[in-house]
């Protein structure tokens, strides 16, 4: 690892992290600069989903009040979510780099629309609604999210934000700590098969990791300053450029 590329991962890592604290999406700067260094797809996307964990454990204490109110009901979205998780991270373990890479920029394409739709697909505040979860449709729906986010992170969070709304009960506040515990949970089990599968660029992560939680706390500071809207655009020309990126390099 170069000064530069350890400089580059270094930064990528430390504006994620504000970039998730402001408005999410900092999967997509951690997997391009992994990318850009010369890091395997897969083993880039691993890497990248190892980054972002600790911002998943510090937001799900964060939202601790909300979840104590009903975590008991969550248990079978959380295993469900597990289960969905260790299907998709398997299946992208199964799959070597070229074909993962022929996948990627389609993936980055799906997930940038989706993050860039993320203002118009929160869900609507129901006063006063009990946080009702583990329905039917909602495990179903919740388990091929899982899939998704073991198989390709970016665009997660908005997604499940988005699917949680529509099949479970509560005000936004309480969907997003629910959305903040499964994260956690599909995070966890997408790593230890990662670790398993020898797939992480340890170096690379170790840079990044305190990066990501040093960008994390500045963005509390940026969230009082910088609109989410700006931040948002940032995060969907990166995007859109890693996509470029991915389909004239394949």
């Amino acid at each position: 690892m170069t000064v530069f590329s350890a400089f580059l991962l270094f930064a990528s890592g430390f504006f994620a992290g504000m970039v998730n604290a402001v408005a999410g999406g900092g999967t997509f700067l951690t997997f391009g600069a992994l990318s850009v260094v010369g890091i395997p797809p897969i083993v880039a996307n691993a890497t990248s989903s190892i980054t972002q964990f600790p911002g998943y454990v510090t937001s799900t204490l964060a939202y601790w009040s909300d979840i104590r109110t009903f975590w008991r009901g969550a248990l079978t979205l959380c295993a469900i979510s597990a289960l969905g998780a260790l299907a998709g991270s398997l299946i992208l373990l199964v799959l070597d780099n070229p074909s993962f890479r022929a996948m990627v920029p389609w993936l980055l394409i799906a997930a940038t629309a989706l993050f860039a739709a993320g203002p118009w697909l929160k869900p609507k505040p129901r006063a006063g609604a009990a946080p009702k979860v583990g329905s039917l449709t909602g495990s179903v729906v919740q388990f091929f999210t899982a899939v998704y986010g073991g198989f390709f992170g970016a665009g997660m969070g908005v997604m499940m934000l988005a699917t949680l709304g529509l099949t479970q009960s509560g005000d936004y506040h309480r969907l997003n700590a629910l959305k903040n515990m499964l994260a956690t949970v599909i995070a966890a089990v997408a790593i230890l098969v990662f670790v398993g599968g020898g797939v992480v660029a340890w170096p690379e992560a170790i840079v990044m990791i305190p990066a990501v939680a040093l960008g994390g706390y500045c963005g509390v500071w940026v969230a009082r300053r910088v609109p989410q809207t700006v931040m948002r655009g940032i995060v969907v020309a990166v995007g859109l450029g890693l996509a470029v990126y991915y389909f004239t390099k394949g």
